[in-house]
C-alpha cells in the first residue's frame, strides 16, 4: 500500500451544524454536498475531508451507534505567522467554534491554539517556522530553533 491517504472522513453528529460552520461561517466550498448524508471539502492537493452524518456513518460501517463516536483526533492547519494564528482562531470562534486552548507559545517552539467546531472536532491552528512543504509536496517537520 502506498503511504498516502486521499480522504479523511469523520463521523459528524450534526451535519447541518458542520455545513453552517465550514461552508457558511468559514467560506469553504464543498466538492460535493449530499444533504442529510455527507459533505466533502478538498483540504490539500489530492486530499479530501469528509464530514459524514453519524447515523449514515454507522450504517455504512454496519456497526452500532458507539462506532460513530469521534475521539482522540485533532486536525492541524498551519499558517505563516503567530498573528495569523490569532486571526484564524478568532475567525473560527466568530463562525461558531469554541476555544479549547487559547493561542500561545508551543512546547516545540512555535505558536498555536486549539478550537472545536460545533460538533467537537478539534483543530490546531499552528505557526511552526520549521515546517514546510516542497514544490513536490514533501513535508519537512522540525523543532523551532530558538538560538
Amino acid at each position: 500500500m502506498e503511504q498516502r491517504a486521499h480522504f479523511i472522513t469523520l463521523s459528524t453528529p450534526d451535519l447541518d451544524a458542520a455545513r453552517a460552520f465550514y461552508r457558511d461561517g468559514l467560506g469553504w466550498r464543498p466538492l460535493l454536498d449530499v444533504p442529510g448524508e455527507i459533505i466533502f471539502f478538498q483540504v490539500a492537493p489530492g486530499t479530501v475531508l469528509g464530514l459524514f452524518a453519524a447515523d449514515k456513518f454507522v450504517a455504512d460501517m454496519e456497526g452500532t451507534p458507539a462506532d460513530g463516536r469521534l475521539g482522540g483526533l485533532t486536525l492541524s492547519h498551519n499558517v505563516d505567522s503567530p498573528d495569523a494564528v490569532d486571526v484564524t482562531v478568532r475567525r473560527m470562534v466568530e463562525a461558531g467554534a469554541r476555544t479549547v486552548k487559547s493561542p500561545q507559545r508551543a512546547a516545540f517552539g512555535g505558536y498555536h491554539g486549539h478550537v472545536a467546531d460545533p460538533n467537537g472536532l478539534v483543530w490546531e491552528i499552528c505557526h511552526n517556522p520549521a515546517w514546510r512543504v516542497d514544490a513536490d509536496g514533501r513535508v519537512h517537520l522540525g523543532l523551532v530553533d530558538d538560538a
